[in-house]
Parts: structure tokens; C-alpha cells; sequence
């Protein structure tokens, strides 16, 4: 009878605290809002300053999760690495850059759109313009939250973001926002850790 292989060196249950030595990795998968508790004990769980990957695949969500993602990053100083997959869009785009160190594939597409309000409830005619006068405060905010974080001026950012912009992997590291990584060169890891 085969001894079943050994688990994977870095994967780890939220709520188990890794040695400070020891990299650890996050997934940042799916609709945020879905995740949010989960995400943020993640992020919690790793030691202040400590180094690990974050892989992102996902489409975004709330603007409230994505900046509290990004900003227990950047509160607890991780030393993260960041690697969009097949998608990192929208509010997701927060805590992708707040990471030190960027990636993308060739093939990841990264969609830049204003902040969406929506809601469920009813609301009354006050409370709609207390939203709208909110999110038009929100998506000021955040668009020069955003590109502080990645290092460029709030002008091309708004350029992508209003109607939106679908960018490629390719376009993000040509922009110098990220590096590309060869899925086809010999060693991936390497990559990553330059």
C-alpha cells in the first residue's frame, strides 16, 4: 500500500499561526464579500512584517472589503507577493496593490471600473442621496488610494476607471505596475522570489 504524498509545504488552515521563518500563502478567490470574514483572519493570522504570496483570482466585490484587505497589508507591513491568475478586478485591484512585489501572466486580465453602489433594501429618496453624496466621496478617495499604491498619477488611473478598462497582464507590466511572468520558463519559483 503507497504512503499518501505529504501535504503541501505551504498551505495552511485560516486560524493556524505559521512561524515567522516560514512563508505562507493566502487565495484571494471569488467574490470578496463572500470572503470577507476569512480573508481578513487570514491576514491576521500571519506575523506583522512577515513574508508570504497572496494568489489572486477574482472578480472583486465590495470597495469596503477590498480596502480593508489592502489595508491590513499595509498596517501589519506584510512583505507580500502578489500574483494575479486568470483575474484581478475591481475592488480586488486594492489589495493587489498594496503588495510590495506584483505579478501577472501574459494572460491575466485586470478590469478598472468606478466604485458600483448597490443595494438590496429599500431606500427612501434621503437616504439614495446620502448614497450617491458617499460614493462620489468613496470613489475620489479611493481612486487616489489606489493609485498611491501603485505608484502612478490619479490622472491615468481615472482614465482606465471612467466608463472602465479591461487591462491585460501584458499592459500592467508594460505600464511598469507589475512583472510578467513566464508560465513557460524553467523555474516559476525564481520568478516570483527576484
Amino acid at each position: 500500500m503507497k504512503t499518501p504524498p505529504p501535504p503541501p509545504r505551504f498551505r495552511r488552515e485560516v486560524g493556524s499561526r505559521p512561524e515567522s521563518s516560514e512563508p505562507w500563502e493566502i487565495s484571494v478567490a471569488g467574490e470578496l464579500s463572500d470572503k470577507q470574514v476569512d480573508l481578513i483572519h487570514a491576514l491576521i493570522d500571519v506575523p506583522f512584517g512577515s513574508r508570504g504570496t497572496i494568489w489572486f483570482e477574482s472578480c472583486g466585490g465590495s470597495a469596503y472589503v477590498g480596502l480593508a484587505l489592502a489595508s491590513l497589508i499595509r498596517l501589519r507591513g506584510l512583505d507580500a507577493t502578489a500574483v494575479a491568475l486568470g483575474e484581478c478586478s475591481s475592488a480586488a485591484l486594492m489589495p493587489f496593490a498594496a503588495c510590495p512585489r506584483r505579478f501577472v501572466t501574459p494572460h491575466t486580465t485586470l478590469f478598472f471600473h468606478p466604485v458600483r453602489w448597490s443595494s438590496e433594501e429599500d431606500v427612501n429618496l434621503q437616504e439614495a442621496a446620502e448614497w450617491t453624496r458617499h460614493f462620489q466621496t468613496l470613489e475620489a478617495d479611493l481612486d487616489g488610494l489606489l493609485a498611491r499604491l501603485f505608484e502612478m498619477p490619479v490622472e491615468k488611473l481615472s482614465a482606465w476607471t471612467r466608463p472602465g478598462k479591461f487591462m491585460t497582464g501584458l499592459q500592467m507590466a508594460e505600464a511598469g505596475l507589475a512583472k510578467l511572468v513566464d508560465l513557460f520558463a524553467g523555474d516559476l519559483r525564481k520568478q516570483l522570489n527576484q
